[in-house]
Formats: C-alpha cells, sequence, structure tokens
C-alpha cells in the first residue's frame, strides 16, 4: 500500500484540502530560497490545523542542526527531510538532539546512486531527479532496489498510478505536480490522491 506526501504546503487552504484527503504525510519547506518557503512561525501555526494523523516533514538543504532538531522537538514537523550534502555524521548529531525519523533524499542518476542511497543510516530514503526540477528520472535504475523508498521527481495526475503499479514504493511524494501556476491546486491535490489509492486498490 503506497502511502502518499503532499509536499510544499505553504498556506491555510492547503492543509484544510490536505486534513479532508488524508495523505500520510505533507511537507513544509525550510529552504529559503524555495518559493514554497515557510518560516518556523507560519509552520507552527499551519501544525496546529493540521489533522493529527497526518504527519508533517520539514524540508531542508544544509540547514543547521540545532535549528532541525527544534523544529522536531518543538512538534513544529514530526520528520526531517534534508535534501542537501547532510552526511551520515550530520543524522548521527541529529539523533543524539531529537528521536524523530529522519528521511535523506538522494538525486538518483545513475546505479551508484542507489548503493549510496541504500546504505544510508537515515530512517527512510527519498529518491528524486534534483532538488524541485519537476522532472522524472529514470525509473528503471530502481529495478534492483531493496530498501523501501519515498519516490519523488516529476509525479503528476497522470503517471501516479503507474509508479505506484510499475514500483510499488513506500511512498510518493509530489509538490509541483499538484499545482496551478506555482500554486497548490486543490482539484489537482484530490486527483493525485485519488490515483493513487485507485491503484493500491487494484
Amino acid at each position: 500500500m503506497t502511502k502518499i506526501k503532499l509536499c510544499g504546503l505553504c498556506r491555510l487552504c492547503d492543509i484544510e484540502t490536505a486534513n479532508k484527503l488524508k495523505p500520510e504525510y505533507i511537507g513544509f519547506v525550510f529552504a529559503p530560497k524555495s518559493k514554497r518557503y515557510v518560516s518556523a512561525v507560519k509552520a507552527a501555526k499551519l501544525k496546529q490545523i493540521l489533522s493529527l494523523d497526518i504527519k508533517a516533514v520539514g524540508v531542508f538543504v544544509d540547514e543547521n542542526v540545532n535549528t532541525v532538531a527544534d523544529l522536531l522537538n518543538q512538534h513544529i514537523i514530526d520528520i526531517a527531510q534534508l535534501h542537501g550534502n547532510e552526511d551520515k555524521n550530520y543524522i548521527k548529531t541529529l539523533r543524539m538532539l531529537t528521536n524523530k525519523p529522519v528521511i535523506k533524499a538522494f538525486q538518483i542518476i545513475s546505479e551508484q546512486d542507489i548503493i549510496s542511497a541504500e546504505n544510508s543510516t537515515a530512517d527512510f530514503i527519498l529518491l528524486d531527479s534534483g532538488v524541485g526540477t519537476g522532472e522524472t528520472f529514470n525509473w528503471s535504475l530502481l529495478k534492483n532496489i531493496r530498501r523501501p523508498y519515498f519516490l519523488a521527481g516529476g509525479l503528476t495526475i497522470e503517471n501516479a498510478s503507474e509508479a505506484v503499479k510499475k514500483l510499488n514504493p513506500f511512498a510518493v511524494d509530489v509538490s509541483s505536480g499538484i499545482e496551478t501556476n506555482g500554486i497548490k491546486d486543490k482539484t489537482k491535490m484530490a486527483a493525485f490522491v485519488a490515483a493513487v489509492r485507485n491503484e493500491n486498490r487494484l
């Protein structure tokens, strides 16, 4: 049963839509360069109205480890997702500061990237085409992967069911694929969730 993560939510109405759709995860982006960036204060306000059965994931790029730990320990986020050059020592330090799960993202270009991902000390791995490219990578590279993973990069309403059917990932992670003109679209959010869940039922 593939789980769903709707990432890059930054408005009250995004959270209200998520509460109705019940994905397993939503994502707050704390990378300042992102157009989907939210501050800790704004994320805290959004988390207060997020349904308790949906996990909030914080997305970071080479953020100070204490900043990440503080957001976890204040329960503004439930899981940290690391998209930069964070290594096993960073993850070890984060684990010393908090007991919350860690997702490490990997850009997949070659089979060597798959090996690196499988050897990660993070609780979960996320496989992507790059930070926010909105494009898929070569899914055939995943044919021998043994570890459960979040699949990201270029997922849309049109290819979501194919991804679930062919790859059976632990979770699918979508952001730009549920947007219109760079803003989350509740109709697309609902259609993406429906596509994944319909495939899960088959």
